[in-house]
């Protein structure tokens, strides 16, 4: 069994140190105050067992309070003071220098909770380490400075959770639709060069790019771009290649046909689309941005959004490039192809090639083999998403946050180009809980949580007004969010509807459990789930109304703040089944990953909630190796279309380096009791010498999971 130590390192749980430590407070009261030998060894025992039967390490700060109650229920409570005393004591002596310890145990590699914070992050890695480096001390000022104390406290004890504290110092936003169409046809500056509008397709590419790094250095969340934008220069290339064979036929004496120098521009122009979009996959996979990540990109593939005719059927020649690398794969070390965590993919189902008689079926098609193989695209139903968008269809920023529809001054829908301020969640286990499953104090608890969560929001508002755009010229000058002067702040972006602001929400499911004792699947705890939801709804409807700022509910994609929920409610509230018993608690309003139930009634089933999530939702659903069955994705894929927004299939696309082995890497307990990665050809568990890819939180992770997130993973049923 192992411990978090305060440092975030893991150690082995070492009972005799409880022992030692009860029995230093012991023997500083007078004798009659004292425990025994004997009850001081069942506080041991106790807390111990308790500890195994956690599943999961604890940190020492979990361990202590476990002490300290199990001192008071012996009743002594003179024991109970000076070991409280002593905790106090070196608890101040520590405040000096906790970041310090931080730091330190992240360039030693030995952080635990780190290790396994970001699935998309390697920690041993020096840019990483540096963005983590900053990350800590972003945190201290935020604690200390930035944030009001019931705020921070709420923060601490998981009642809601105030993301990305690493990055709030700054002045910066979250997640964002890049305008690419401006930066490309306008021309933009990066790192104060000037780049005017692209001759060629490649060069859009390249940079497009280049622009993605840019941005991703700026901000902290997901960011969209569209291949539609791109789809112009494929012209522009032709264009240059007609011209360019006229005149090699010209110049070698040969007689030639407008035919036939469109037959030779037009292989030349797809060799470029081909280069072009190899350009796009490698990039944005190697490339490195100040955060020490490859950048949080989706990438949009929408065949109405071009007008019929040459452009459209260009964006289909792009989108049919990008799905057919897709499906080959980018190489690991060992060159052997793998699936990429990045880019995401986004394929919009529509009229036009959703059915086998459509003009686009061929990319449908593709489309579904590729997410067998590598499990993108995600898809967008056109036809659902008009019906709750005001008849608009558009790409969520990164992975799942949705704007609200916004008109331009000329009364135009508006989507590239805006951006989120931030999210602060609310965890409703924790509103259950605290009410004892008591209606009436469960809506007045959930009311003052409301509060709180807005009073955080409003710090996140606050901190970006007054930003000057000069903090990133590329968003704020230079088109890819908009075209400010310099000196200007951002200030008229913030309200009004332009960008929006984000009320999340965590587990759902676990807080219908508790409340009525049945499943929000349930047709008896269905009623209570969409009642909440409204209400959540109703309370950013009045903040809207207050603040002229575009609060939207958000379905949160928990990552390592599941784990964080878990273990305080774990601590607040004790183990409870079916609601506080595992080691995360389920995102948004998803059925909960344990439940039996198949892919086309849970799909359903979440639309009604997605209806509900208009600041951002994704819905799943998990399928064994898919690839000798494209039928039945494709039939997922039509029932998508006609039934839900957005929604993905998660398939398992894994390879051991050890063994060559392709398939599914399981997940086990070690003698410890932790759970590992396990090759179940080979036996190998080092997963240096592995690659996993799981998708966690919209997007594909590939650096592996906290001890909740794997829990989560390893129990996930079949929904096909």
């Amino acid at each position: 069994m192992k411990i978090i130590k305060r440092s975030g390192a893991e150690a082995i749980f070492n009972a005799e140190k409880i022992t030692a430590a009860v029995m230093k407070a012991n023997y500083e009261v007078p004798e009659k105050e004292r425990l025994s030998r004997e009850q001081i060894q069942d506080i041991t025992d106790s807390v111990e067992n308790i500890c195994l039967d956690m599943n999961r390490s604890l940190s020492v700060e979990e361990v202590q309070d476990l002490v300290e109650e199990h001192i008071m229920d012996k009743r002594a409570f003179s024991v109970a003071r000076k070991y409280i005393t002593y905790r106090y004591n070196r608890a101040l002596v520590r405040k000096a220098n906790s970041t310090d310890k931080q730091i330190l145990s992240l360039l030693e590699c030995d952080n635990e909770e780190v290790k396994q914070e970001n699935s998309n992050k390697n920690p041993t890695v020096n840019s990483v380490q540096r963005d983590y480096m900053a990350g800590e001390v972003s945190k201290d000022i935020t604690r200390r400075f930035l944030l009001p104390a019931e705020v921070m406290r709420a923060h601490d004890q998981g009642i809601i959770h105030f993301h990305d504290t690493d990055y709030f110092a700054q002045h910066m936003h979250n997640c964002c639709l890049v305008n690419l169409e401006d930066m490309l046809q306008n021309g933009t500056v990066v790192s104060e060069t000037m780049i005017e509008s692209p001759k060629s397709f490649s060069t859009a590419c390249n940079i497009a790019t280049q622009s993605i790094a840019q941005i991703a250095s700026s901000q902290y969340g997901g960011q969209s771009i569209t291949l539609t934008h791109l789809a112009p220069f494929v012209d522009v290339s032709r264009q240059k290649y007609r011209r360019q064979v006229e005149e090699e036929f010209r110049d070698a004496g040969l007689s030639y046909t407008s035919d036939q120098v469109d037959r030779v521009a037009e292989l030349r122009v797809l060799d470029e689309i081909k280069r072009g979009v190899q350009m796009i996959q490698y990039q944005v996979i190697t490339l490195m941005t100040t955060n020490g990540q490859a950048p949080f990109v989706s990438v949009f593939m929408y065949l109405n959004e071009a007008p019929e005719g040459r452009l459209r059927d260009d964006l289909a020649l792009i989108i049919k490039e990008v799905l057919k690398q897709r499906i080959q794969g980018v190489k690991n070390e060992k060159g052997v192809y793998i699936t990429p965590a990045f880019p995401k993919l986004l394929y919009v189902l529509e009229e036009n090639n959703i059915t086998e008689d459509s003009e686009y079926w061929y990319l449908t098609e593709l489309a579904a083999k590729c997410t067998a193989k590598r499990m993108v695209p995600d898809y967008i139903s056109e036809k659902m998403m008009r019906e709750l968008k005001q008849g608009n269809c558009y790409p969520c920023m990164g992975c799942r946050s949705f704007l609200t529809v916004y008109h331009d001054e000329e009364h135009r829908p508006k989507f590239y180009g805006r951006f989120n301020q931030g999210v602060v969640t609310l965890n409703l286990v924790d509103v259950a809980c605290s009410s004892g499953g008591d209606m009436d104090s469960f809506w007045s608890i959930l009311e003052k949580r409301l509060a709180l969560c807005k009073e955080a929001l409003m710090c996140r508002h606050n901190r970006l007004k007054g930003t000057l755009s000069d903090v990133a010229p590329i968003l704020w000058q230079y088109g890819a969010l908009g075209r400010l002067k310099k000196g200007e702040t951002i200030d008229k972006l913030l309200y009004g509807g332009y960008s929006t602001i984000s009320l999340g929400y965590a587990g759902l499911c676990e807080c219908t459990r508790y409340m009525t004792g049945k499943s929000h699947t349930d047709p008896e705890g269905t009623p209570f789930a969409l009642k909440l939801m409204q209400k959540l709804n109703d309370a950013c409807r009045l903040w809207r109304e207050q603040e002229n700022i575009d609060f939207s509910l958000y379905g949160t994609p928990l990552e390592s703040t599941t784990y964080k929920f878990a273990k305080c409610l774990q601590n607040r509230f004790g183990v409870i089944e079916g609601v506080t018993d595992k080691n995360y608690i389920t995102n948004s309003y998803h059925v909960h990953v344990t439940e039996e139930i198949n892919a086309f009634d849970k799909l359903k089933f979440e639309a009604q909630f997605q209806n509900l999530s208009p600041g951002g939702a994704v819905s799943y659903v998990e399928v064994p190796n898919m690839e000798n069955n494209i039928e039945a994705v494709l039939e997922v894929m039509k029932f998508i279309y006609h039934n839900i927004m957005y929604a993905e299939l998660n398939t398992k696309s894994d390879y051991c380096q050890v063994c060559d082995f392709s398939g599914q890497i399981q997940i086990e307990k070690d003698d410890d009791g932790k759970l590992i990665w396990k090759c179940p050809n080979c036996g190998n568990t080092n997963q240096d010498k592995m690659n996993v890819a799981r998708r966690t939180c919209g997007y594909i992770g590939t650096q592996y999971w906290n001890q909740g997130r794997t829990q989560e993973i390893q129990e996930r049923v079949l929904h096909l």
